[in-house]
Formats: structure tokens, sequence, C-alpha cells
């Protein structure tokens, strides 16, 4: 196993890693709208915190040797349901015409009082 690291997505929160490479896959942790560059939350509604996630969840993906074209398995967590028209359209942009296997959760809370959250499951290149 690979720990993955990477300053272009927030450091981790806990006691756990961005992302681990495993078997020919990366398991990366759920992404949250933190800013990289100061650890501060963006603001500007759903659709900015969702463009932030899928651009932490791109970050660590390629330090994994992986991409968004690879990945094969997502899980959305949303807070409101209400938020899955929004999110699902920044979730398109970010995808293009890759589509992975994907669930989307309705939680009660996430960390820092985000709205959503984003975890991955690629392969590993070579």
């Amino acid at each position: 196993m690979k720990t993955v690291s990477t300053s272009s997505a927030p450091s981790a929160i806990g006691p756990y890693s961005q992302a681990i490479v495993a078997n020919g896959f990366v398991f990366s942790s759920g992404q949250i709208a933190l800013d990289p560059s100061n650890g501060e939350l963006v603001g500007g509604g759903v659709e900015a915190e969702a463009r932030q996630v899928l651009k932490n969840l791109r970050a660590v993906l390629e330090a994994a040797g992986s991409g968004m074209d690879r990945v094969v398995k997502c899980t959305v967590f949303l807070v409101d349901m209400a938020d899955f028209a929004a999110v699902n359209a920044v979730y398109a942009e970010a995808f293009g015409a890759h589509r992975p296997a994907r669930s989307t959760v309705a939680v009660a809370g996430l960390p820092k009082g985000v709205r959503v959250e984003i975890e991955a499951v690629g392969v590993v290149s070579g």
C-alpha cells in the first residue's frame, strides 16, 4: 500500500490519509470544500462547494497516478437532497463524458458544516 499526499488538496483534518493506493486502485478519502492554499471553506453556495470538492478530488487522484477519467465509483454525501440537481450539474461538468458508478447519500451533517462531500475509487495508471 502507498499513502497519497499532495499540497494541491487540503490536508487531512483527522487521523486519515488523502488517499491510499492498493492493488492497482486509489481509494480517496472524502473531499470537502476546503481551499488547500489556506485551509478555509469556500463560500458561494453548494455549486461553489461542489466545484472545490471536485477540484480537490482531481488533485488527489492525479497525485495517486489516476484521474477523473479513471474513476470507477464515487459516493456523494449531501446534507440536503434538495441540492442534488445543483451538485449533479457540477459533477457532470467535472466528469465530462465519463460516467463512473455512483451513490448519493443523504446525511445528517458533514465536517465543518459543509453541504457536500465526495469520495472516489479509481484505477491507477501503469
